[in-house]
């Protein structure tokens, strides 16, 4: 039996779920990843359209997360007024790929 215990944790076998889960774990963050797939540059107005029922502090939130993860990049343009697009990173556009079969399960489901 493989136990999954954080980086660090003495004793047990950590797989590379966790660290997924760290990255994508929460309601918003991967229906945020799969809206910047499907367009590369969104403003933040836009994915809060996109994401009904997200709150601008929960999707500023997770938004900073994922930068800081390195799955998403933040664009800010010298402007009047200000303008910021995110997009994703080469990691984001991988970890988007591996939800991709996630995805088709789902809409097998759903169609089931």
């Amino acid at each position: 039996m493989t136990t999954l215990n954080r980086p660090g944790a003495p004793g047990g076998h950590v797989c590379g779920i966790d660290t997924a889960m760290e990255v994508i774990g929460g309601k918003w963050k991967v229906l945020i990843l799969w809206a910047l797939h499907e367009h590369p540059h969104r403003r933040f107005g836009e994915l809060r359209r996109l994401l009904p029922g997200v709150t601008e502090k929960v999707l500023a939130s997770h938004l900073r997360e994922m930068e800081s993860d390195g799955v998403v990049h933040r664009f800010s343009y010298d402007e009047v007024p200000p303008r910021v697009e995110y997009s994703l990173t080469e990691d984001g556009t991988r970890l988007n790929a591996a939800l991709e079969p996630l995805a088709a399960w789902g809409r097998e489901r759903r169609t089931a």
